[in-house]
């Protein structure tokens, strides 16, 4: 039988908004707005979208590719302060098998009149050891250019 370990990482991703902290908590918080910043790469297209923000409720953002691959996340909110912090643990499916959990947490702070800090802290288990550190920097790639989507998402809607 194959010996697969899990590997542990974690990483943040600090970023500062030109908007105010209620902007960049319904980013996260609207369906609407989020699907125009929380998407997959590339020609990857929405199979089904789903966003019950709450305590207890679900996220999920199911795509698929040209060549057939299908991507799954799927969230659950385990902890909401409006406009300051938003706390959820996802799993991350690729073509039907699991690769990740995640637990992943918004912490969102005003700085000035016209700028908000958010800080995205991730600390994932992707369940097959071999991923390792390559993993966590394709996770931390890919969610660096969803919070780059976000900057141009909140310029267009100021």
């Amino acid at each position: 039988m194959e010996n697969l370990k899990v590997a542990h990482e974690i990483f943040s991703i600090e970023r500062v908004y030109k908007s105010d902290p209620e902007s960049v908590y319904s980013a996260w918080s609207n369906v609407e707005a989020k699907a125009n910043w929380f998407i997959g790469p590339g020609d990857w297209s929405v199979v089904q979208r789903k966003l019950d923000f709450r305590i207890g409720g679900e996220e999920i953002l199911h795509g698929r590719f040209p060549n057939g691959k299908e991507t799954l996340y799927k969230a659950r909110f385990s902890d909401l302060i409006e406009n300051r912090r938003i706390v959820f643990v996802y799993d991350m499916i690729l073509s039907g098998k699991i690769h990740s959990v995640s637990i992943a947490s918004v912490e969102i702070e005003i700085l000035d009149s016209s700028s908000t800090k958010l800080t995205f802290t991730e600390q994932v288990a992707f369940l097959d050891q071999t991923i390792g550190r390559e993993g966590v920097a394709s996770r931390k790639e890919g969610t660096l250019a969803h919070l780059i989507r976000l900057t141009d998402y909140l310029e267009k809607v100021k």
